[in-house]
């Protein structure tokens, strides 16, 4: 789950190995571009760590951040 902290929406997804995260984050990409709202994220091997804000409005959580992940859960839940 999403947990709002130090003024970021955060994630941590687990897959099963490089290529399934790797796959994820192309996925996040796609849709991040469309939205032209780009995620702070790193990955290392099966694991992908996501933190959005908004960078506009001052580095805080917004609305924009909060539809983002919305998107980024749909991936997935699918």
């Amino acid at each position: 789950m999403w947990k709002e902290e130090n003024n970021q929406l955060k994630r941590s997804f687990v897959f099963k190995d490089f290529v399934e995260a790797f796959s994820f984050m192309t996925k996040v990409a796609l849709i991040a571009e469309k939205m032209n709202h780009h995620p702070n994220w790193s990955n290392v091997y099966n694991r992908v760590e996501i933190a959005l804000n908004t960078h506009d409005a001052g580095d805080v959580v917004t609305d924009r951040d909060r539809k983002l992940a919305k998107e980024i859960d749909k991936i997935i839940d699918n």
